[in-house]
């Protein structure tokens, strides 16, 4: 486990990861993550088009059937 403090980045608040965690997980400057909440707190996982795909074919599709979603969760 590794403890990480939050860091003001100009307007924003960054993260800056150890070279450990780094090394460890093949990070490397530059490198998309995705940050997705969990209920043990935020995870951090690598950028994957296929999946980034998928999420954007989703939430098309929810859009386009909004009305219909929401009378079948009634």
């Amino acid at each position: 486990m590794h403890k990480i403090k939050l860091r003001k980045i100009g307007n924003s608040v960054g993260v800056v990861l150890p070279k450990e965690l780094l090394e460890q997980h093949q990070f490397e400057q530059g490198d998309e993550v995705y940050a997705v909440s969990s209920t043990e707190g935020v995870e951090l996982r690598r950028y994957d088009p296929e999946v980034a795909k998928q999420l954007e074919t989703g939430r098309s599709v929810a859009k386009r059937y909004r009305t219909a979603l929401r009378e079948l969760a009634k």
